[in-house]
């Protein structure tokens, strides 16, 4: 599995001014449904579904929200860079600036948990996340993300 297939560039955004959760949520289901055609209220309700069961904020400043849905063909992502870190209820209680946020068919299993693990691996690279953190180019960071694959890959 390959971040590119994952995520497409247009699905790539610096954002400025997302300061909650559900602001956060909106945002990224809206652009699902502009970039993956998903129904943005059901990607929406699936997010905080989830979150619900537990924070998605993994540490260092990184949050990987992700939800199952039906009617989806294959795993897709969204990936923001924030301009300002907010409160995101994290593990290591760090604000949060960046956000990858993945769905799933509902029925993926083993594809959703490669995902998310070449996801968390790739943001787990503190050298990826200053790249990432140092640009607000779109298209630079999809470059750094999908290079940082190509380095990973296991």
């Amino acid at each position: 599995m390959e971040l590119s297939l994952i995520l497409k560039p247009d699905a790539v955004r610096a954002v400025h001014g997302v300061s909650s959760k559900k602001r956060l949520f909106q945002d990224l289901a809206d652009l699902a449904k502009v970039v993956y055609g998903l129904d943005s209220m059901v990607a929406l309700n699936s997010l905080q579904e989830r979150e619900s069961l537990g924070p998605t904020g993994v540490g260092h400043g990184v949050a990987l929200p992700h939800a199952r849905l039906d009617g989806l063909e294959r795993v897709s992502g969204v990936f923001f860079r924030l301009d300002k870190a907010f409160d995101y209820g994290s593990v290591d209680k760090a604000p949060v600036d960046l956000v990858f946020a993945l769905f799933a068919p509902r029925d993926a299993g083993v594809d959703h948990l490669k995902a998310l693990a070449l996801v968390s691996r790739t943001l787990r690279d503190p050298a990826v996340c200053r790249q990432l953190r140092a640009n607000t180019d779109a298209a630079t960071l999809h470059a750094v993300l999908t290079a940082a694959r190509d380095i990973k890959a296991a």
